[in-house]
């Protein structure tokens, strides 16, 4: 039977368990030996991460032609009105194509929101909102480079669910069995 590990990673640890540099990493928080994350989370992203010693689940989990779906939250610099986020709806052009259609709403800040050390500089004179975006693809840092190409740059960015499983009473740090 799979061994699955859901983690709340947090910001500015690398989803890896080495590093030369001497940075934080998944092995300062997980003591389980020969599990692996199912995807990645930039170093500057938090939020789910899922682990497991299957390399075929890992695949299905992490391989966008699976399209299992994540959802994240975004908070983003700026107020995007309806025109902006019906971009995000159809599919918005980067640097390496066009996204898939993500679903996208504006919604208040999360319920189970945690204080981030450090913490998110925010201008006094800009507003910025809250954002649920659910993607079904994975392209490299794809949450942040959407909402900037859009003209709403991502201050912070916490990934809540990936498929069926969600942070959902995990502090971050914390990691429970699936």
């Amino acid at each position: 039977m799979s061994r699955i590990i859901l983690f709340n990673k947090p910001f500015g640890v690398l989803t890896q368990f080495t590093d030369a540099k001497g940075r934080p990493t998944l092995a300062d928080y997980i003591k389980q030996k020969n599990v692996y994350p199912a995807g990645r989370l930039d170093k500057d992203s938090e939020g789910l991460l899922v682990l497991t010693d299957d390399g075929k689940l890992q695949h299905r989990i992490a391989h966008p032609d699976r399209k299992m779906s994540k959802t994240y939250w975004a908070q983003v610099e700026g107020e995007p009105g309806d025109n902006d986020l019906d971009k995000l709806r159809e599919g918005i052009e980067l640097k390496d194509g066009m996204t898939k259609p993500a679903k996208v709403q504006r919604i208040d800040e999360p319920y189970c929101l945690w204080e981030r050390q450090p913490p998110v500089r925010v201008r006094k004179n800009i507003p910025d909102c809250w954002l649920e975006i659910t993607i079904s693809e994975g392209k490299n840092r794809q949450v942040r480079r959407m909402t900037a190409a859009m003209g709403y740059p991502t201050l912070r960015l916490i990934r809540y669910r990936v498929g069926s499983w969600t942070i959902d009473g995990l502090e971050p740090g914390a990691l429970r069995q699936a």
